[in-house]
């Protein structure tokens, strides 16, 4: 006879095997009777206890970011100083905050509205008042002072103007093909494009450290002011001569348009000329980075030849 295990609910009791295979001996009885029931166990709490340990049910601890300034007046001040801000993050345009949102106008700093709970996690629980600045690690340069970098090593300018580049791998790869190539710098606009932050520091590879980079309001406007300084403008699209047949040897600045729309349309139609990339395969476009590089580095191979 097969042996059949029984598996009712309020049997509780697990019967150990005896000689014939069923029930239990006497002297395991006897020792069941005699056994007393299990007290609880008694949990002990270690005061001592670590809030700062996490475990997979702890909500996650937020910590403020080192580069954000939190509070109407710190906020305040750091836009009085001229600290360079990146944008601003504010839930309501009231009281104090209408003082803010002026200074932030007249600097041309971009400013967000967000929800009170957006604020919350930035600030790391602390209190911010509504506002909160992002400040950049890094201290910018101005258009001015690439131009004068140029004049030092009396050489034409070589300058790198990005309309729109977002993603801070694609800034940093760019700086770091602008470096290496002995560009004197690169223009950025102060919105919608990606900022001097400790991700592009490591995609620049150190070049963050040596490269002047300047944010400016309006990038149509500085390639006029640019032109007018006897410095020829090219922009790198589809649509133009190869950049190899292209004269990129004297005064020259390159346009670089965003990873997903490339170059705005008024942009371009600042520019002197267009310089394209052969596409003889079955995709059609370049990583920004990458097309930066082989610009830059045609400049860079023009300019020596030329010295020959």
């Amino acid at each position: 006879m097969a042996k059949v295990k029984n598996r009712r609910d309020n049997h509780n009791i697990k019967r150990p095997k005896s000689s014939a295979g069923y029930g239990e001996s006497g002297g395991t009885r006897e020792l069941r009777e005699k056994r007393a029931p299990k007290e609880p166990q008694k949990r002990s709490f270690d005061r001592s206890y670590d809030r700062t340990s996490r475990t997979k049910n702890d909500r996650p601890a937020f910590e403020k970011d080192e580069n954000v300034i939190i509070g109407r007046n710190p906020v305040t001040e750091a836009l009085k100083a001229g600290r360079e801000v990146d944008k601003l993050l504010v839930t309501s345009r009231e009281g104090s905050m209408i003082k803010i949102l002026a200074m932030a106008k007249e600097q041309g700093i971009p400013v967000m509205y967000v929800e009170k709970a957006a604020l919350d996690r930035i600030s790391g629980g602390q209190a911010h008042q509504g506002v909160a600045a992002y400040v950049s690690p890094y201290s910018y340069s101005t258009v001015e002072d690439i131009l004068a970098r140029a004049a030092e090593r009396d050489e034409d300018p070589f300058i790198i103007i990005l309309d729109g580049i977002e993603d801070p791998h694609n800034l940093g790869a760019i700086m770091r093909s602008a470096e290496c190539a002995g560009a004197h710098g690169i223009i950025i606009p102060k919105r919608h494009s990606a900022t001097l932050t400790e991700t592009v520091a490591k995609a620049s590879a150190g070049a963050i450290e040596y490269m002047p980079v300047a944010k400016v309001t309006n990038i149509a406007q500085t390639i006029d002011e640019l032109k007018d300084m006897g410095i020829w403008v090219a922009a790198c699209d589809m649509g133009g001569m190869e950049y190899y047949r292209s004269d990129v040897s004297g005064k020259i600045a390159v346009v670089i348009g965003s990873e997903g729309f490339g170059i705005s349309k008024l942009v371009k139609e600042k520019c002197d000329f267009v310089v394209s990339m052969p596409m003889v395969g079955k995709i059609n476009s370049l990583n920004a980075s990458n097309a930066a590089a082989i610009i830059i580095y045609e400049i860079r191979k023009q300019r020596d030849l030329k010295r020959i």
